[in-house]
């Protein structure tokens, strides 16, 4: 068979990871373009996409000489002409240890600018990022209104889009809809944290509403912790076009003479086996490339918020020690609630930023529970909220002019009625930050745990230490990030956990400092399911932080069972947010087990490849997914029942992700039926699982007075020598 192929130009470059292709083109004089991003491509394919129909893109479209057309880039020159004009001038490739930069320089023939667009691979993950890096090259100063870090064109079909939404409590929630006509936009203007009422990450379906773990789909990520915007445009063109970046609203960005910008890297992945297919790929590349410690087992740990909120005192921090390390924990965090000494934080109306301790709460200071978690054969964490402090503090006495807080205005109060935002854009104040954990890991070096917390967005936009205001948000995410830098670099074992009223901060531009998220302040299990199942779209269970709460649930006051509370929370990273001594010795001897169960199986949750199976979103009754490990030999399946009525029927669970040529022996853990599951230690093959499934009964075998309508299953296989 004869095929046309009509061969590219010698600036076009082919980027390929192991099973993706982008294809770019870079002719000097001419703007940069963007032909093709899908499934890896054959030798000689791409030089057949434009025989196939297939058409160029602007790669980086910009303002002013086209028409109606979105701009992914605009600026005001110093005469105050709006209009930009890029053309290429340099293609320069290089190769790394996992891939290639591209780096496609553009300039302005008549105004003195110049814009680099980078695209790195990384061949063994199937990701490619891409930023921007903009520069005046002129004498006077010119201005940035738009600067996002990457535009893609999207061929028009029956797409569809999957974001992520909520609030606080209900973080990390999927909305699907079909793209059609007009405009989406997805923002956030919170300033401290971005994660509540949306996500900087999108999930793109080229085959209609998307499936699991079949049909084409890319998605993105924006690695940044601040103000950001995803925006997808569908026009009278072929075309959907998708742009992420800070969001530009109310930031303009004054580039002075010879000074360069660079945006924050925009990640995207494709695959051909559905979202999970995207998620792995994520989760894969996050773990090695992003995620502080991404290749160390996370420790069970018991958080004291739930159990005691601000009522903290030694005698209740021993006895909670105790507790966790009888059950097998490894770690107690010692949350809200121990300094203060002209204020003691009594509740959440005061102490901030006076990071001393309460003596009087306890008497032997840090450093004796320190001495007493060793005594428990466990390591210690603590609360902090570092980037924050109270109108009613010694700090704020001392220091008014280290908060946030526009010109000529008055403070608005946060949190307590009190709460306030360090400005982080100011050198003292990152100092400050910087301080409160170098003091505390100099003064208590066997602490192995912070829980960084941020309680408040930026209610008052203005910094009393910056002259340009519009760059606030920037100025504040570059000082966080300086100070994250400094005390990652004189402490690089620490566990640090990125807490921001719950879910703020599950955003790839923070996790490099962190080493795992609070994925909600809702410990409640049914809507956890939900919220985790959205989440773990883009970030693997190691980052995500999973407790075992009390019941009626503080936030929802749903009463649910322990199995089922221990069984949701044992598919991220498990963790108790309990008071154990209102616990019965039944349910104590029960978390030991499941905490010995998960401690089993943790390297395969925290480290396997994601499958998730079947939604709660789908509203089946039940949502189950599974982890599977790289060669295929472990596998942790979780069935969870969402909905209890009479006369449900539920399909086999059909598994996926399994080698089909394997054998596995099937074992259930946290088990409390009376009679084990009838495959219980009996073998399948892979193949046997993944097309015909297990029979997963609708409710738990046991005594008549245990019986609760919560059913949940986990499942654990290992491969048959």
């Amino acid at each position: 068979m004869n095929i046309l192929i009509t061969c590219l130009l010698a600036s076009t470059v082919v980027l390929n990871t192991s099973n993706s292709s982008m294809v770019l083109n870079a002719e000097t004089g001419k703007e940069a373009k963007i032909l093709y991003y899908g499934s890896a491509l054959e030798a000689g394919e791409a030089d057949a996409l434009e025989a196939a129909g297939y058409r160029w893109n602007s790669l980086y479209p910009a303002f002013g000489l086209r028409g109606a057309d979105e701009p992914a880039i605009s600026m005001i020159q110093a005469d105050g002409n709006l209009t930009l004009d890029l053309r290429v001038t340099g293609l320069h490739t290089e190769t790394w240890e996992n891939g290639r930069i591209v780096t496609i320089t553009s300039s302005d023939p008549v105004y003195p600018v110049t814009v680099k667009n980078f695209f790195k691979s990384y061949s063994s993950e199937d990701i490619i990022e891409t930023w921007v890096e903009i520069t005046n090259t002129g004498k006077k100063e010119s201005v940035l209104t738009r600067y996002y870090s990457g535009h893609l064109p999207v061929r028009v079909g029956d797409v569809w889009v999957s974001t992520l939404y909520g609030t606080w409590a209900n973080e990390g929630r999927v909305c699907e809809e079909p793209l059609n006509r007009g405009m989406k936009l997805v923002k956030n203007m919170d300033g401290t944290r971005n994660s509540h009422t949306s996500h900087a990450e999108a999930m793109i379906s080229l085959d209609g509403k998307a499936r699991e773990n079949s049909g084409r789909v890319i998605g993105l990520a924006l690695e940044w912790g601040g103000n950001y915007e995803l925006r997808f445009q569908t026009n009278d063109s072929d075309y959907h076009h998708v742009f992420a970046g800070i969001c530009p609203d109310n930031a303009p960005y004054a580039l002075a003479k010879g000074e360069s910008f660079r945006t924050p890297a925009l990640a995207y992945s494709y695959s051909g086996q559905g979202l999970s297919g995207v998620s792995r790929n994520f989760h894969r590349w996050g773990r090695k490339y992003r995620l502080s410690h991404g290749d160390v087992e996370r420790k069970v740990l018991l958080n004291s918020w739930e159990g005691v909120y601000f009522n903290i005192n030694e005698p209740g921090m021993d006895q909670m020690m105790g507790d966790i390390a009888s059950m097998g924990g490894e770690l107690f965090v010692m949350d809200d609630g121990w300094f203060g000494v002209k204020y003691p934080r009594k509740d959440d109306c005061s102490s901030l930023g006076d990071w001393e301790v309460d003596r009087n709460k306890l008497p032997g200071g840090i450093g004796r529970l320190v001495e007493m978690a060793d005594a428990h054969g466990i390591r210690f964490g603590i609360w902090i909220e570092p980037e924050m402090t109270n109108s009613v503090s010694e700090l704020y006495e001392k220091h008014p002019d280290w908060v946030l807080k526009a010109p000529g205005r008055d403070n608005v109060y946060g949190r307590g009625g009190t709460q306030l935002v360090l400005d982080l854009a100011n050198p003292r104040v990152q100092d400050f930050v910087f301080g409160i954990v170098d003091g505390l890991l100099t003064q208590n070096p066997r602490i192995d745990y912070i829980k960084w917390d941020a309680n408040m967005n930026v209610s008052s936009y203005g910094s009393q230490y910056t002259g340009d205001q519009a760059k606030l948000d920037i100025a504040y995410w570059n000082g966080l990030q300086k100070t994250c830098d400094r005390i990652r670099a004189k402490y690089p074992d620490i566990t640090i956990q990125a807490c921001a009223s719950g879910g703020g901060r599950a955003n790839w531009g923070v996790l490099p400092w962190f080493d795992e998220f609070w994925t909600s302040d809702n410990t409640d299990a049914l809507q956890r399911i939900y919220m985790q199942w959205g989440t773990s779209y883009f970030f693997p269970a190691i980052a995500m932080a999973s407790h075992i709460s009390a019941t009626p649930n503080h936030t929802v006051f749903r009463i649910t069972s322990l199995k089922y509370r221990c069984d949701v929370a044992c598919s991220g990273r498990l963790g108790m947010e309990i008071q154990p001594k209102n616990m019965t010795d039944a349910e104590k001897d029960f978390c030991r087990r499941v905490i010995a169960d998960y401690k089993s199986v943790r390297p395969v949750v925290q480290f396997g490849d994601i499958y998730r199976l079947t939604s709660p979103y789908d509203n089946r009754g039940y949502a189950s997914m599974m982890y599977v490990t790289p060669v295929k030999d472990k596998a942790v399946f979780y069935w969870w029942k969402i909905a209890n009525f009479y006369d449900q029927h539920f399909p086999r669970a059909v598994m996926a992700g399994l080698d089909p040529d394997k054998t596995y022996r099937v074992h259930e853990l946290n088990r409390i039926d009376l009679t084990p599951l009838p495959y219980e230690g009996k073998c399948f093959t892979g193949r046997f699982l993944m097309e015909n499934g297990l029979e997963i009964p609708a409710s738990n075998n046991v005594d008549y007075n245990m019986k609760t309508d919560w059913s949940s299953r986990v499942l654990y296989l290992t491969e048959e020598l």
